[in-house]
């Protein structure tokens, strides 16, 4: 295989020998043999091919004669990528050069394909406006520029590309990037947060009898950190945050408080977290999991009591804000466009999405002590099972 630059954002080309036999359209050729694929990307990985060079789902199919006849000599190019790991296969048809993504590891009888680009071009394209918008560079580089009009703004703009490229239906993973990507531009900066979130835009998802909002003398004498004061006071959280239950009963405890006062006996002081005087408890994500908040920091972690481990969930009370947003309104977007029909691919991008706002939540490097780097919204997202993102999910209690 012949490279044309092995640093990361260069490009690397496959010979015309090297496409013989599995290759016979003009277009793919040319795109392979010359400009060739990215060495690297937040999205797309060619990682497989660039090691292995082509190989066909017949010659990685556990049992091969199980493939549907057109699946056989579908080409592995790469994968679909989601912060540190890969997807979905991306496979190339020969014939058409069309690209599409399937589970290599599913059985093969029940593998299919979903549609991904016409073309390695535009996938490319594709890739690259997504990526801007996610950088805010290029085309989506304008700063300052926050908000629902924003959003509706960035959003049209990448359906534009996606759309002038797409001869039918724009593919499931793009569609969803035009939708699911751009709601991180809801709130710029805060002060002293990460986000100036709004009262108004969690009282027009929420309803603003779904909001639950705080008084000074609901805070313990260890909520010192101003900011999340100010935002419980003026912004405040919903009570039911479909995977958050905000706890109603006033004044917040501390986490050592809640176990003396509710469930004497359960932990000793020496199980719960060295900080368990400064956490103040907000409500619970699981039955077993509390949500707390360090007082003096602002961080917002989660508590399990299986395992005894605190762990990072979110920056601040303001990503919190924003997880439990971005959570319904996928929802309410699914309802009307389907998007989970392509399950995994939708909880990539809400992770994705999540980790652009609140990287804390999503990065699974170990903070604390007893961190295993588990964290609970890319787990959640992923969780199909429980359908967390599907528009008809119960909440999980």
């Amino acid at each position: 295989m012949s490279t044309t630059d092995t640093d990361v954002g260069g490009a690397f080309t496959l010979s015309d020998d090297e496409l013989d036999p599995y290759i016979t359209h003009a277009g793919t050729r040319q795109w392979l043999t010359g400009p060739g694929l990215p060495s690297g990307g937040a999205l797309l990985g060619f990682g497989a091919l660039r090691e292995h060079g082509l190989r066909r789902l017949a010659d990685l199919a556990g049992d091969a004669e199980r493939l549907a006849e057109e699946l056989r000599d579908q080409l592995v190019i790469g994968a679909l990528r989601s912060l540190d790991r890969d997807l979905e296969s991306i496979v190339l048809d020969g014939t058409t050069g069309e690209v599409s993504t399937t589970d290599v590891h599913r059985n093969p009888a029940l593998m299919d394909l979903s549609p991904l680009a016409p073309s390695l071009e535009a996938l490319l394209r594709f890739a690259a406006a997504t990526e801007e918008l996610t950088a805010s560079r290029g085309r989506f580089g304008t700063s300052g520029q926050f908000g629902p009009k924003a959003v509706t703004e960035a959003s049209d703009r990448l359906s534009t590309v996606f759309g002038a490229a797409a001869a039918a239906d724009v593919p499931p993973y793009w569609r969803m990037a035009a939708l699911i990507r751009p709601l991180a531009r809801i709130a710029g900066p805060g002060d002293g947060l990460v986000l100036d979130l709004s009262k108004r835009l969690l009282d027009e998802e929420f309803g603003a009898g779904g909001i639950m909002r705080f008084e000074d003398v609901d805070f313990p004498s260890a909520l010192v950190h101003e900011p999340t004061r100010r935002f419980l006071r003026e912004t405040g959280l919903p009570e039911d945050g479909l995977l958050f239950q905000l706890d109603t009963e006033v004044p917040l405890p501390a986490l050592s408080e809640y176990y003396a006062d509710e469930r004497p006996g359960d932990f000793t002081a020496d199980e719960l977290p060295a900080a368990a005087h400064r956490l103040i408890r907000l409500g619970h994500l699981l039955e077993d999991t509390s949500l707390v908040v360090d007082g003096t920091t602002g961080a917002v972690l989660a508590w399990s009591e299986p395992d005894l481990t605190l762990r990072p969930l979110n920056a601040d009370i303001s990503t919190l804000a924003f997880t439990l947003w971005l959570l319904h309104r996928e929802k309410t977007l699914d309802a009307i466009h389907g998007l989970s029909d392509a399950y995994g691919q939708l909880a990539a991008t809400m992770t994705q999405t999540l980790a652009v706002i609140d990287p804390v939540a999503c990065d699974p490097t170990p903070l604390l002590d007893g961190d295993d780097g588990w964290r609970y919204w890319p787990e959640i997202f992923e969780d199909q099972a429980g359908g967390t993102l599907y528009a008809w999910a119960p909440a999980r209690t």
